[in-house]
């Protein structure tokens, strides 16, 4: 089996799949060699697991086209596992450690994601022998309320980031008049960092589909919609082959499984939109109109697609409904806390050693998630801050990390869930610039409809920009909260409700860090730009090394009368290329700030 969805593709698995195919045809193995998704550990693409009898089943980590011959050939005709290649058993075993004897494994629960990367995406049939669709034939034979019932018992909230009430939005919409109902599935998943809805898309497809035929029977839909981002070709590809394997089985369409239940979906691309996550304004693009919000009430649920009553779930929320009505209600609430039971998938990404995707149980803490789960801070560095909830969430430090992750904590902290993004910073990110960049992506995405939205966010991002710059003024920190407060108060939507998070949490945790900027003129982090100057430390300096030399691009690099490099401060671009360059060993170019702490003066050599 070889991960090939998006993230391990990206790292060469198309390759690595094709060396697999060749050695086995090669040496006339009778091997079955799989495509399958993502298993998780995207820190470790490509990754190769093999299955053989009498053996554990193992995965490989960081494989290319070599090593995965040699694994083939070793360990299907030698017997021998190429345990130096090993990243751990799938399997409990005397040989081999697993990933449940790391401290991942004692945190990660995976429900939504046991069978990614394992199973091929493109084989209804491996999703059946997993007991796919059992869960469906089980709701089928039930009537729609007890159905409904189950997932209001469950618990189940929202996976998109609200955390509304799963159970209680069906209802509202099974309740609402209307001779058609619609369901539609939000995978328009935007959040820089984000990947969690992509990766079930291209990885497991038929449990989003199980999961949105449930949810239809019991709302009493007949026609879904599946509204996915055209950047996601492969996701497109996998779940639209998905929906017609399922027409072929009667798993979709007329009588589904003789029970006189009529559903089907189409898949709907949109084209990028960041504001058309907001269930009002993708409708309004389903419809072919502009992606812009509506004033609601009246909410979806009573008049939402075309004026009829309309339940729009994200891909996760949808994907642990078959997992419900199989195991029940009180398995999924034993999991997690009380007021936010079941797990949550996190995208880690950032200044983590092992970025990729984690399911945890809610209640696990964010020290757990980043430390354990996720290995702690690449490169030895400080952590400083994790930003959780996409560009509307909020930059939390280390003095909150044991925050357990749940909807109303994450909240009281001054962040919120979202849909699972989770970016992690390290001690050389600037907060104040951390700001300014997930503000501007709010600001360039927002719709312009709201007054408040349109131009509030425009103003505070050239406050932020003037900050790291260096011309901030001491007023512009009560400016920038007013403007904050006043963008959540008048905008329509949650995009620009919780566009100034960014702002407000920074301001909250690292008013320091502003201070710094405005005050000293002086960024801590040495990240603005504007606010500092490369310097070559001549005490560190090796005379017969010119490694910086050769690595600016603008020639601001240059040998004094004792061989010492220095940098012209006129020239220089602060391409960090001479710092990237300077061999370890010696450490000689350094980061200066505020400019002026150049010996000599910022701006001479």
């Amino acid at each position: 089996m070889v991960g090939a969805a998006t993230c391990g593709r990206a790292a060469g698995a198309l390759t690595v799949l094709e060396a697999v195919r060749q050695t086995v045809q090669r040496l006339g193995l009778p091997a079955e060699v799989r495509e399958v998704g993502c298993l998780g550990h995207c820190y470790a693409e490509p990754l190769l697991v093999v299955a053989k009898p009498g053996w554990p089943m193992v995965a490989y980590g960081y494989v290319d086209e070599g090593v995965a011959g040699r694994i083939v050939e070793d360990f299907l005709v030698n017997d021998d596992p190429c345990i130096e290649f090993a990243l751990a058993a799938l399997e409990p075993n005397d040989l081999i450690p697993t990933f449940a004897d790391f401290a991942r494994g004692a945190y990660e629960q995976k429900v939504v994601l046991d069978q990614c990367g394992l199973i091929d995406p493109q084989n209804i049939d491996h999703y059946l022998a997993t007991g796919g669709y059992g869960a469906l034939a089980r709701a089928l034979a039930q009537q729609p309320e007890a159905v409904l019932e189950e997932v209001m018992r469950s618990g189940l909230r929202g996976r998109g980031g609200a955390g509304f009430p799963t159970g209680r939005k069906w209802q509202a919409c099974r309740e609402a008049s209307g001779e058609v109902k619609y369901l539609i599935c939000n995978a328009d998943e935007g959040d820089p960092g984000a990947f969690m809805d992509r990766t079930i898309l291209e990885s497991n497809p038929h449990l989003l589909l199980e999961g949105m035929i449930i949810a239809a029977y019991a709302i009493g839909a007949t026609q879904g919609y599946i509204y996915v981002r055209a950047e996601y070709p492969l996701a497109v590809q996998r779940i639209s082959t998905a929906i017609e394997q399922a027409r072929v089985r009667g798993l979709l369409g007329k009588d589904i499984l003789g029970s006189g239940f009529n559903f089907d979906m189409v898949v709907f691309q949109g084209s990028g939109a960041f504001v058309c996550g907001e269930e009002t304004a993708l409708i309004a693009s389903l419809e072919g109109e502009p992606g812009l919000p509506r004033v609601r009430p009246p909410f979806p649920a009573q008049s939402g697609l075309w004026g009829s009553p309309t339940v729009i779930n994200n891909v996760k929320t949808l994907s642990y409904v078959p997992h419900i009505i199989s195991k029940g209600a009180d398995w999924f609430r034993s999991l997690g806390s009380e007021q936010s039971p079941g797990t949550a998938i996190f995208a880690l990404a950032g200044k983590v050693v092992n970025t990729g995707l984690a399911e945890v149980p809610m209640s696990t803490t964010l020290r757990q998630l980043i430390f354990d789960v996720g290995s702690g801070i690449a490169n030895g560095r400080q952590f400083k801050a994790v930003q959780i909830g996409g560009p509307s969430g909020g930059c939390l430090p280390e003095e909150v990390l044991d925050t357990p992750i749940d909807f109303d904590s994450l909240r009281q902290a001054g962040a919120m869930m979202g849909s699972g993004g989770l970016v992690v910073l390290d001690q050389d990110d600037c907060m104040v610039e951390i700001a300014r960049f997930f503000l501007d992506f709010t600001r360039q995405e927002s719709c312009g409809k709201c007054t408040f939205c349109r131009l509030g966010t425009e103003q505070m991002v050239r406050i932020l920009e003037r900050i790291t710059r260096g011309q901030g003024q001491e007023e512009d920190l009560d400016l920038l909260e007013n403007l904050a407060r006043s963008v959540q108060a008048g905008s329509l939507c949650n995009l620009g409700r919780t566009a100034p998070n960014p702002v407000l949490s920074t301001l909250r945790y690292f008013r320091h860090e502003y201070e710094a900027h405005i005050k000293e003129k002086r960024c801590p982090a040495l990240m603005c730009q504007d606010l500092i100057a490369y310097y070559i430390l001549p005490d560190k300096c090796e005379r017969s090394c010119d490694a910086c030399v050769g690595s600016c691009p603008v020639e601001a690099i240059a040998s004094n009368a004792d061989r010492i490099k220095v940098i012209d401060q006129a020239k220089c671009v602060k391409c960090d290329s001479c710092r990237v360059a300077c061999p370890p060993q010696y450490s000689a170019v350094v980061k200066l700030s505020p400019p002026e702490a150049v010996p000599g003066g910022g701006g001479e050599k």
